[in-house]
């Protein structure tokens, strides 16, 4: 594991020098885009895994691919992860973000949201950057892919979002579970992987299974994200213990309790979950965190977390790679680290 820790600070540190050296601006004359710039620099600045760009990187040496050559396809990765990140935590009523208050609450939710909509025209403008080093084609091939990766992200969004605002109930697992292929899968592994394969010039046989490895590991990361956010420690996880239940969030741990609890103890989370944000109580979130522990709802996310980490290995292990095995072996341990994490 702690090699895999290494080679994810080291390709970071890479990453994090391309985006602050070369993508973003780092200051202006006028005062209000100087503070524009400022923004755009404060979430890629905050501590960060750089799950994605290791995923883009690592997937295209194991690919046959040179690592320089996905140095800036792993860099736009993160902008798109720190702009959606950005409108997420407005959308969510979010207060921290990696351990420090959310842009929107230490700027307002205007200058926040432009912030956002800056870092995605930069992401568009960078990867255009790739056409010297990858051609036409293969630069096409990825922003393709990176289409592709936001318009699932969005409608994944869109589909927790709406469930909240339409005060949906009557969800089972099955819709969790796409709903997670949307809005986590495609971003947080699929795509990532993908864009690292693509720049290797690997074939449509290695693209389809990633996306499977992708959609699986996804979803159980997401599980693992969800059960953090009731039972990590807040300081390694960076957002509010339990802010998913303020938000109302519909998780997997959710849906268990609601299938396994009695009819009044249903009726009550429900009514405790419709309530807008501000008005949820200390009490009201104390009592369905004792419902969650009762009917052992995290036991039962993590198995299935568990069983999606299973099928995700067996996939990546029947993938023929052309490139550094080492590589290979560093997918899997992530992996196991995207479900097993502690962070």
């Amino acid at each position: 594991m702690s090699n895999l820790q290494e080679e994810m600070k080291r390709v970071k540190d890479r990453v994090d020098e391309v985006i602050l050296d070369q993508l973003l601006p780092k200051s202006s004359p006028i005062k209000e885009v100087d503070l524009l710039y400022r923004m755009m620099r404060d979430y890629p600045a905050r501590p960060a895994k750089g799950m994605r760009p290791f995923l883009c990187v690592t997937a295209c040496k194991a690919a046959g691919g040179a690592e320089d050559d996905a140095l800036l396809t792993a860099a736009c990765i993160e902008l798109f992860q720190n702009w959606i990140l950005i409108h997420d935590d407005i959308e969510d009523g979010s207060d921290l973000r990696r351990g420090s208050p959310a842009l929107h609450r230490a700027y307002g939710e205007p200058l926040a949201l432009n912030a956002g909509d800056a870092l995605h025209a930069r992401t568009w403008e960078a990867l255009l950057r790739n056409k010297p080093r990858l051609g036409l084609e293969r630069t096409f091939s990825v922003m393709g892919e990176f289409s592709r990766m936001v318009n699932e992200t969005t409608e994944g969004q869109h589909m927790e979002l709406g469930w909240v605002a339409h005060k949906r109930w009557d969800l089972k697992e099955k819709d969790y579970f796409e709903m997670c292929e949307r809005k986590t899968s495609w971003y947080t592994v699929a795509s990532p992987c993908r864009l690292g394969a693509i720049v290797a010039g690997a074939g449509a046989g290695v693209l389809a299974d990633l996306k499977e490895f992708g959609t699986s590991l996804g979803i159980a990361f997401q599980i693992q994200d969800d059960s953090l956010n009731l039972i990590g420690d807040e300081k390694k996880y960076g957002k509010a213990r339990s802010d998913d239940l303020l938000e109302g969030k519909r998780t997997l741990i959710l849906l268990r309790l609601l299938a396994t609890a009695s009819q009044s103890e249903r009726d009550r989370v429900i009514g405790i979950m419709s309530k807008e944000r501000a008005k949820k109580t200390e009490s009201d979130v104390s009592y369905v965190l004792s419902l969650i522990e009762k009917h052992d709802a995290i036991g039962y996310a993590r198995k299935r977390a568990a069983e999606l980490l299973k099928d995700a290995l067996s996939t990546l292990k029947s993938i023929d790679w052309r490139g550094d095995r080492e590589s290979a072996s560093l997918l899997a341990a992530y992996a196991r680290f995207a479900v097993e994490r502690e962070w």
